[in-house]
């Protein structure tokens, strides 16, 4: 299964979250594009996602590994997709699912607050993030 998280590429807590992904996932099950690449607008673009909302992570998730995208895979969106993400790493964030136990209007609510105030609290970049040649194959273009 092909996974990619699509994030704000000039948010500083998304590209915190991008590197602690990395992180914690030996596997390198996850592959990262920005929202604002050119892979976000030809991937999300069969799910109807408005490609100017930048305010929330996406993954996308794809059984059928190197078809672009022709709406068969799944997005998650929000508090979602950072469950169904962290589920996935190595180590200790997989009890993260326990958090399923609340609503997602509950998680969204607080997820969409936290959103709201990121690049207050947390600050921009002036460009995307722009990765290592070590992390570059785990990039979408």
């Amino acid at each position: 299964m092909e996974s990619i998280i699509f994030f704000d590429g000039v948010c500083n807590l998304c590209n915190g979250f991008v590197q602690f992904v990395i992180s914690n996932d030996k596997q390198a099950k996850f592959k990262f594009a920005s929202l604002q690449s050119d892979a976000a607008q030809k991937i999300l673009r069969p799910f109807n996602f408005p490609l100017d909302e930048l305010n929330t992570i996406v993954l996308f998730e794809n059984a059928r590994p190197n078809v672009v995208s022709d709406g068969r895979g799944k997005i998650y969106l929000r508090s979602r997709a950072v469950l169904r993400i962290a589920k996935q790493l190595d180590g200790i964030w997989k009890i993260a699912v326990v958090l399923y136990i609340f609503p997602s209007f509950i998680s969204d609510g607080v997820y969409n607050l936290v959103s709201k105030y990121r690049y207050k609290i947390f600050g921009k970049k002036d460009s995307c993030l722009i990765p290592t040649p070590e992390l570059k194959s785990r990039f979408v273009d």
